[in-house]
């Protein structure tokens, strides 16, 4: 395997232009999939911005604004990184409110939120209409492997040492999460483009030798 070094914006753009091929009989589905440390949101952030800019309409969703109620996602205690990587994300919520709408034969009526994981609340988001040459972008942890319908996947890998480096304290328990993703998943095999970001300031393309 080969890493070359990207800069974000070129990165997003060439993700963008992936998201574009692909609209047209509905809008594009993209995941940016990765662990926050990595800089997942703010690489979709700088997709939709391309996309934007390119008057392509664009909607940017973070999969933790769809995680299942707490009553459920901590039944098993509030660290427990198994419970972390196999009850928080609500998958059933992402297909029915995003996905599902957003793929063939769907409405494009898409949900940009649904629950607020500070409160465990319903955020009470209005619904988006997103046109068959739109793109949906959703960011966030675990996604590929999972039964969800994309049509254009990035996955930002970090090591352990990176992570567990990058993570905030309180967050250090959730790393076995992340490598069970990695050992039993596999996403660096899955994802239509593999990005190293040990360093997110400084990510490299990942390919084929």
């Amino acid at each position: 395997m080969k890493a070359s070094p990207v800069t974000t914006a070129a990165l997003a753009a060439q993700v963008a232009a992936l998201a574009r091929d692909a609209a047209g009989a509905h809008p594009a589905r993209v995941a940016v999939d990765g662990a926050p440390t990595a800089g997942t949101a703010d690489l979709a952030h700088a997709i939709s911005g391309v996309l934007r800019d390119a008057g392509i309409p664009v909607l940017s969703i973070e999969a933790g604004m769809f995680l299942r109620a707490a009553s459920l996602r901590l039944e098993r205690g509030r660290t427990n990184p198994d419970a972390y990587y196999e009850d928080w994300l609500d998958l059933n919520a992402l297909t029915r409110e995003v996905l599902g709408p957003a793929g063939p034969g769907g409405t494009g009526r898409v949900l940009p939120t649904l629950r607020d994981p500070g409160t465990d609340r319903a955020t009470r988001a209005g619904y988006v209409h997103l046109p068959p040459h739109g793109v949906v972008v959703v960011s966030g942890v675990f996604l590929l492997g999972a039964g969800l319908d994309f049509d254009v996947t990035v996955h930002l890998a970090q090591s352990d040492a990176a992570l567990t480096r990058r993570l905030p304290e309180g967050l250090a328990w959730t790393v076995p999460a992340y490598g069970r993703y990695r050992d039993e998943v596999m996403p660096q095999w899955q994802a239509d483009i593999v990005v190293r970001a040990d360093d997110p300031r400084h990510p490299a393309v990942v390919t084929a030798l």
